[in-house]
């Protein structure tokens, strides 16, 4: 079998995570386009705008609240030194190895093995892992854990995930306001109003579909890319096969309610859906073999 070099893993899923903001970038701008041109600027727009603004104000708070907002929706405690003592010297060791600053550390009241990071930058970084974790983990399998989410923070995933956000929110509010707005504009009197506002129709049922597809598709990209880098923290992708083996054998059922918003960041998808926010477990594994 043919190696990689995680390295390289790294640059690839960076530019595919690159290309997939940018597909959903120029959905916009074609929502856009349409719009404008099967209705006048008036009322409509004025509403479009505002909602916008909302929508941006809206991200921009969870963005920069971002790690609070995490570790308070699933309950999290934080993680005193005296008593989780292997946690905080495992991601002490991992901050000396990547030279990145030690996050705040929480442990979240949940049997599953499982874990997340979140926080806009080095500064406001938490990881939160699961008490199922730190009991069913090896101390090798536990670093390569931690050495993932702390590969999270790294490579700035959370400002990549923030920035595709904004847009999803941005093109649902525009295509709801659109279909509303069909119920108050009258019929056009051209036949090419007419397809511009069929289009437009179209556009508007498809687009937030394809969007939320592409968002997962980018929530998958990274999972790939902190897998790899945890390989170049730690410098053995055996214990996080390992790690991630466990995961797959134990029958993994929500114990706690966890908001769809932040199931991107977990270590493994803690949701039982179709439109998984992690890429399955065997190819996770089977790309960890080829490094």
């Amino acid at each position: 079998m043919q190696r990689i070099d995680f390295n390289d893993q790294i640059a690839r899923n960076k530019r595919n995570s690159f290309f997939l903001m940018l597909v959903v970038f120029l959905i916009l701008v074609s929502f856009g386009y349409i719009i404008s041109k099967a209705f006048e600027p008036g009322y409509f727009f004025i509403i479009m705008i505002f909602s916008i603004i909302f929508s941006i104000g809206y991200i921009f708070l969870s963005y920069y609240n971002s790690d609070k907002i995490a570790v308070a929706s699933v309950g999290a405690k934080l993680a005193n030194h005296q008593d989780y003592k292997m946690y905080h010297d495992l991601v002490e060791g991992i901050s000396l190895a990547s030279g990145i600053q030690k996050p705040k550390l929480y442990v979240m009241n949940s049997q599953q093995i499982n874990a997340f990071a979140s926080g806009r930058d080095y500064n406001h970084a938490v990881i939160c892992v699961t008490e199922g974790a730190l009991k069913k983990l090896d101390k090798r399998e536990l670093e390569s854990v931690l050495a993932h989410e702390m590969g999270h923070i790294a490579n700035y995933d959370i400002r990549y995930i923030t920035l595709v956000a904004v847009m999803v929110g941005m093109i649902a509010i525009i295509s709801e306001i659109f279909l509303r707005s069909l119920w108050l504009k009258g019929d056009k009197d051209n036949k090419a109003g007419t397809i511009l506002i069929l289009v437009g129709v179209l556009l508007a049922i498809l687009a937030p579909i394809f969007v939320q597809l592409v968002q997962l598709a980018i929530s998958r990209k990274r999972e790939y890319t902190a897998d790899a880098t945890a390989v170049k923290f730690t410098r053995y992708p055996d214990a996080l096969i390992s790690a991630l083996k466990k995961i797959k054998q134990e029958n993994i059922f929500p114990e706690k309610k966890v908001s769809k918003s932040i199931a991107p960041l977990f270590f493994a998808n803690p949701l039982k859906n179709l439109t998984s926010t992690h890429p399955p477990i065997e190819k996770r594994i089977e790309a960890l073999e080829r490094m």
